[in-house]
């Protein structure tokens, strides 16, 4: 009797960084075994995919999508570093969206990751990095060396040191160009979105560009699953400085059961026994059912980008702390608000509409925390937080090149405090749990509305909800 062919293994395809090569995966490779499918791929434009056309993400992005095809895996994972995390994330994308060819498409590893916004990168590096790419062989050399050597927290064994070089010098100057020209300059924010499949995020603690706050503030808004960690002491080259960490930790993600299902806030039983008896009108259990849904932790925002949501996330978490879970995502409910084009009906008249204003605050409050703290304001500790929201609160934000001055966003705060409030009291759990009972006040029935008989201070009614107690600060 024949015997049942084995499983075969998850497959691992592995993106390099800006001058590197396959190459530089033999020791995640080596690492994983058999228990993992290591395939690392060529981008165009470097090792031995030197001579192939095409730099864009969009490009690379496709002719990393036909090798995928061709060797289709039932199960597949992305791991893309620093520029291939860019084409991971555009890959991922098209995955989610159902192009037949990524079928089987699991989870992404990024590492140093270049995000989906252009790269926090200074114009002068920029400009020295194009220079030396085209100049004699023996620049070029100096360079290349001094190139691996600066993005490593310790530098590497000599056979790996001198494989990253060779592999930087034998990149094509073009594609080593267009990249910093145009592929980390180019602005996927709203085509990626927020994705749902799994992820792990690696930073060295001592990459400059790319390290943990850039992942912070750029990256993770991205990933509605996300596990970030941090290699203390190790630069930006992270495959080639901790294969057996990096082998390690993809195998415990890959390993991690998959599937990001909406929790629902529970809304107590006495109170769910209220909405649906007839004290309750049927428009209103209606209104207060659909509030009870529960969000979509991969909510993909319209009128905001997804850094965007993630700073307003961060702000409705310092004005209304929710620390139990699962929290109303009072976040992407504004932003559901703003998509649609509904609020209250009036807007102080030096702001723009609610979407731009909303869109125009978070950025400058994010220019005026990279100003003031060197970090996005997602990277800021909470007491940091709190104290640059206290000075936007009374209208003294640090003068910054943003999109509102200080006075407006003042007012956009003023805004933005009765929109977390509105919008956190609209939900039945929020209800219960200051035990509002005004919901019963009457129902379909006109004619016998049942009202309040007990009008005394204090006086509670049988059928009256008893407040849950607040999960709020």
């Amino acid at each position: 009797m024949p015997h049942a062919s084995a499983t075969p293994p998850p497959t691992l395809f592995c993106l390099h960084f800006l001058g590197g090569s396959a190459r530089e995966w033999d020791g995640v490779a080596r690492q994983l075994g058999e228990a993992i499918r290591c395939v690392a791929l060529d981008l165009p434009g470097f090792g031995d995919a030197a001579s192939v056309p095409g730099t864009s993400v969009a490009a690379m992005a496709d002719h990393i999508a036909g090798q995928i095809a061709t060797l289709a895996p039932a199960h597949w994972w992305i791991a893309g570093h620093s520029m291939g995390a860019k084409v991971a994330l555009a890959l991922a994308r098209r995955a989610e969206d159902g192009d037949p060819t990524l079928a089987g498409f699991e989870g992404l590893v990024l590492l140093a990751g270049s995000p989906p916004s252009p790269e926090p990168m200074s114009e002068d590096k920029r400009q020295e990095m194009i220079a030396w790419i085209s100049a004699d062989a023996g620049t070029r050399h100096a360079k290349a060396d001094e190139f691996i050597d600066q993005n490593t927290g310790v530098p590497l064994q000599e056979p790996d040191k001198v494989r990253a070089v060779a592999d930087v010098l034998r990149a094509d100057p073009s594609a080593w160009i267009a990249w910093l020209e145009a592929g980390s300059r180019e602005d996927l924010t709203r085509c990626i979105g927020v994705l749902r499949s799994p992820a792990l995020v690696l930073s060295g603690s001592e990459d400059a560009d790319l390290g943990a706050a850039a992942q912070a503030c750029l990256m993770l808004p991205h990933l509605a699953d996300a596990r970030h960690i941090v290699l203390d002491g190790a630069g930006h080259l992270l495959p080639l400085e901790r294969p057996e960490t990096v082998a390690e930790l993809v195998r415990e993600a890959m390993a991690r059961p998959t599937g990001l299902c909406p929790v629902p806030v529970p809304v107590p039983e006495a109170y769910e026994a209220l909405i649906v008896s007839p004290r309750v009108n049927g428009r209103l259990r209606a209104a207060l059912e659909t509030r009870a849904e529960p969000d979509d932790p991969a909510y993909r925002p319209t009128v905001l980008n997804a850094v965007e949501l993630a700073l307003l996330r961060a702000v409705v978490d310092r004005v209304l702390p929710q620390p139990s879970e699962p929290r109303i995502d009072i976040g992407a409910r504004i932003e559901v608000r703003l998509a649609s084009g509904t609020g209250d009906g009036w807007r102080f008249v030096r702001l723009p509409p609610d979407p731009e204003a909303y869109a125009a605050a978070l950025r400058t409050l994010d220019v005026a925390s990279s100003a003031t703290h060197a970090v996005g304001f997602l990277a800021l500790q909470t007491q940091v937080q709190d104290a640059l929201l206290a000075a936007v609160a009374e209208g003294e934000l640090p003068t910054v090149d943003g999109d509102l001055d200080g006075p407006q966003m003042k007012l956009w705060f003023e805004d933005l405090r009765g929109d977390v409030v509105r919008t956190y009291l609209a939900h039945p759990a929020a209800l219960a749990r200051l035990g509002f009972s005004g919901i019963g006040a009457g129902g379909d029935d006109s004619e016998r509305l049942s009202g309040f008989t007990e009008l005394g201070i204090d006086a509670r009614e049988p059928w009256e909800p008893i407040a849950q107690g607040t999960d709020v600060r």
